[in-house]
């Protein structure tokens, strides 16, 4: 079965260069000291070192060899036999031993190559000892150490390679999990994005519309008769209409809501109060209680919105008479904003309350997640036949874990299904 080259260890190119030129050299040395040494056999072994030249050069070459380890194998076989046949020949050869550990440790797996590294050292002590005549333990330090030098190198690069191909691996996984939560939070972002449009379109255009129709309803009503009512209503329309166009492009704009540019959130809630009372059969009044205290825009522009969604609901549904907005401010050091909005219309049992339908608005389960956004809440005070009262509360400090707003996230609208 061939293994693909792939599994090798890769190396440098200048760690291979270097080894090429390593053998080169050593068997130079061997044949040339042969010659200079006028050995009887130097003839054989420029011969011998020449053929080994031309064996461990074809190694590179041969694409079988790059890509099986059983043909690389097979080449470092034939390439150790030549050299067994160059260091029975000269004791020179014994320094080709030290290139020759590399190429095992890099080609063969773990335990065959230790085991030819261990033979290719035995066989270069015993050469060594042939040609010296005699044998000590100082003949042995040379390979040996040698053998023990190229394991330690090869096996911790090969160790410093894995831990750098892990970590490149990791560092993979991060930017492809990096790309993908910045992908999540882009489409989060464009989800969130237009619930709130969707919310803020129900509070102000949607209830604005509603309010041109009723206005225009009345209108045709009143006419021929009441030509001048008729005229009021259609005024009190088209003023609408031009509130309801500044909000679409503050919405364009991205900016808070003209009702607050300008002034506190206690002149918008008492300018909505007199507009809502002028258009429409609605006796509104706004009340003031607390000293007065600075509030973080998201406060003001989701408190306005409550009041917004709750008075024009108050007109559509409740057939309320009179309705009463409270803004009330805690002066203690923990203190809090609240919001009361107060009718005396039909009510309505809020337990009862069914899932909105699809384009019907947001209902109150919005209303209190626009609450909460800020560590605020919301409670409902009704009953059929005795009006309704809708109280947010909101810390003037944000709460602990209460996800962050500003002017461009409320969340929600709707005092009512």
């Amino acid at each position: 079965m061939n293994t693909a080259a792939p599994a090798l260890t890769p190396t440098p190119r200048v760690l291979a260069w270097c080894l090429h030129l390593l053998v080169a050299g050593l068997l130079a040395l061997a044949a040339g000291r042969a010659v200079a040494g006028g050995a009887p056999r130097a003839a054989a072994v420029v011969a011998v070192a020449g053929a080994l030249a031309l064996a461990y050069a074809a190694g590179p070459l041969l694409p079988r060899v790059r890509a099986s380890r059983r043909a690389a194998a097979r080449w470092l076989a034939g390439v150790g036999a030549g050299w067994l046949v160059l260091l029975a020949l000269s004791g020179d050869g014994v320094w080709v031993a030290f290139p020759l550990y590399f190429l095992q440790l890099h080609l063969l797996p773990r335990r065959a190559a230790l085991a030819t590294v261990t033979a290719t050292a035995l066989a270069a002590i015993t050469a060594f000892a042939a040609h010296s005549g005699s044998f000590a333990p100082a003949m042995a330090i040379g390979p040996a150490l040698g053998a023990a030098v190229a394991v330690a190198v090869v096996w911790g690069y090969q160790a410093l390679y894995r831990e750098s191909e892990r970590r490149r691996e990791l560092i993979e996984e991060l930017t492809a999990a990096r790309s993908d939560l910045a992908a999540a939070q882009h489409t989060a972002g464009v989800l969130a994005e237009r619930e709130r449009l969707a919310h803020e379109i129900h509070d102000t255009l949607a209830q604005g519309l509603s309010s041109i129709q009723l206005l225009l309803r009345a209108a045709e009503r009143a006419l021929p008769d009441r030509p001048r009512d008729a005229a009021r209503h259609v005024e009190q329309a088209r003023q609408a209409a031009v509130d309801d166009l500044a909000e679409a492009r503050r919405f364009v704009a991205a900016l808070s809501p003209p009702a607050l540019e300008g002034g506190s959130l206690a002149d918008a809630l008492a300018r909505l109060c007199a507009t809502t009372g002028a258009r429409h059969r609605l006796a509104v009044r706004f009340h003031r209680t607390g000293a007065p205290a600075p509030l973080p825009t998201g406060h003001e522009v989701a408190l306005l919105r409550l009041a917004q969604s709750a008075l024009a609901n108050t007109v559509r549904h409740a057939g309320a008479t009179t309705a009463d907005v409270t803004l009330g401010t805690s002066g203690r050091a923990d203190g809090a904003v609240t919001l009361t909005v107060t009718d005396d219309g039909a009510g309505f049992d809020p337990a009862a309350v069914p899932a909105p339908a699809p384009g019907a608005g947001f209902g109150l389960a919005a209303m209190r997640a626009r609450v909460h956004a800020l560590g605020g809440a919301l409670t409902v005070a009704s009953a059929p036949g005795r009006g309704t009262t809708v109280t947010a509360r909101l810390p003037l400090a944000p709460a602990a874990g209460a996800a962050p707003c500003d002017a461009g996230r409320p969340h929600a609208a709707g005092a009512r299904p």
